[in-house]
């Protein structure tokens, strides 16, 4: 069967943290609804500190015309009756560059530990691009784990949705491009449940014991868990908060309410039926629906709030594709390209210009709060990014977190 846009149904994916800098904060006035919304959610700026010095391989993209793209589950358009993705075969075409792209990435960090010793050592990882998320590009930056970017050699880029141009983590986008921004938040089969999910309590009730997969990524497992406890995630939070809800999703675990702790995997676990409910990403609830053709399958923001993250493409250190690599990356930015991605992925756009191509395609899902956010639909929600670590909480927490997890 050839896959075809998803119906006009307001549904969502995933985030960590939008590490928005004052700059960007103040260019979204007079913008688009959906760049102001994210600009709400920015938190405070993280410590100072600059990428390391890094010394590049040879390009060798004139010469051999390929790149090699590795990203998350579900996170671009794809056709069950070819088993390709239109989008980048129309690359493939338009430029002459063999693409390749695979589903490498589970979880930040389970990603990042692999690849590292090889990057550390200049060793090729057999990738061109890797898609993470903002909190885990800082620190690939940060450690001369990526290549630099040509922005002037990028045109389309110039469309990033203003917001976004002069994250902290990145001062004026010269080492990464935002792929895709969204949401965490309660995801579940409303008919074999039988009844409404409006808060993480709902989904800790009896008769789903056993039945509950949550994220791997703390920012927005343990997050939505603090929300709920009162706390403000954006702003400056102490350890005994993060540690009190740490000792949540412990408890849940040990009494055998969560079923697993997972990355992007944790959609097989609801596809199979071993799992009815779970804290989950937007978009992949909403592919989960048109994969299965099953309207049952419901995404909610808990009313206590929800989390807001972007993802990045960035070039490793070792690859020897670097100008092909971004010749894809200014190929995403067209915002037609843009559109066509949105309407399957329905994560948050970072693109202007796409909602009004998103218009040609389905008027109806151009309204969507999950692609084209506003301002108001953030607040009323109670959507907020997980504020910045320092190295040093980020070190102690992700610590905790993996012994709670059993990793």
């Amino acid at each position: 069967m050839t896959s075809k846009p998803p119906p006009a149904d307001p549904m969502l994916r995933r985030l960590a943290q939008l590490t928005i800098s004052r700059r960007g904060l103040l260019g979204a006035a007079g913008l688009g609804a959906a760049a102001t919304g994210l600009a709400a959610c920015a938190p405070p700026l993280p410590p100072a500190g600059g990428p390391a010095a890094v010394k590049l391989p040879t390009d060798r993209s004139d010469t051999e015309k390929v790149v090699r793209w590795a990203n998350w589950t579900a996170y671009l358009d794809y056709d069950e009756g070819t088993k390709k993705y239109p989008t980048l075969e129309a690359f493939i075409a338009k430029t002459g560059i063999k693409a390749s792209y695979t589903e490498d990435i589970e979880d930040n960090d389970s990603y990042v530990n692999k690849v590292a010793p090889q990057l550390r050592a200049k060793q090729d990882i057999d990738r061109d691009i890797f898609t993470l998320t903002d909190w885990m590009a800082a620190r690939v930056i940060r450690d001369g784990m990526v290549q630099p970017l040509d922005i002037i050699h990028m045109p389309n880029v110039g469309a990033m949705l203003e917001p976004l141009k002069d994250v902290s983590f990145d001062p004026g986008r010269t080492h990464s491009i935002t792929w895709q921004s969204g949401f965490a938040g309660i995801g579940y089969n409303k008919a074999k449940v039988g009844r409404d999910l409006k808060s993480l309590d709902d989904l800790w009730a009896d008769d789903l014991k056993g039945r509950v997969v949550v994220l791997s990524e703390f920012r927005d497992t343990a997050a939505l868990i603090m929300q709920q406890q009162g706390v403000d995630i954006s702003n400056p939070f102490t350890k005994v908060q993060i540690e009190k809800a740490f000792a949540e999703v412990d408890k849940r675990i040990s009494d055998g309410h969560i079923r697993r702790v997972k990355g992007n995997s944790y959609l097989e676990d609801l596809k199979s039926g071993n799992a009815l409910a779970g804290i989950v990403w937007s978009g992949d609830l909403f592919i989960l629906r048109a994969e299965t053709e099953n309207p049952d399958w419901q995404f909610v923001i808990p009313e206590s709030g929800g989390t807001l993250w972007s993802d990045n493409m960035m070039v490793p250190i070792t690859s020897t594709h670097r100008k092909n690599a971004m010749a894809l990356m200014n190929y995403y930015y067209d915002p037609a390209v843009a559109a066509k991605v949105a309407a399957y992925v329905n994560y948050i756009c970072p693109v202007q210009g796409a909602q009004r191509e998103m218009e040609k395609i389905d008027p109806e899902l151009a309204k969507s709060p999950f692609i084209f956010p506003s301002a108001d639909y953030i607040k009323q929600h109670n959507i907020q990014g997980f504020r910045a670590l320092s190295p040093a909480e980020d070190a102690e927490y992700s610590a905790a977190w993996a012994k709670v997890v059993g990793n």
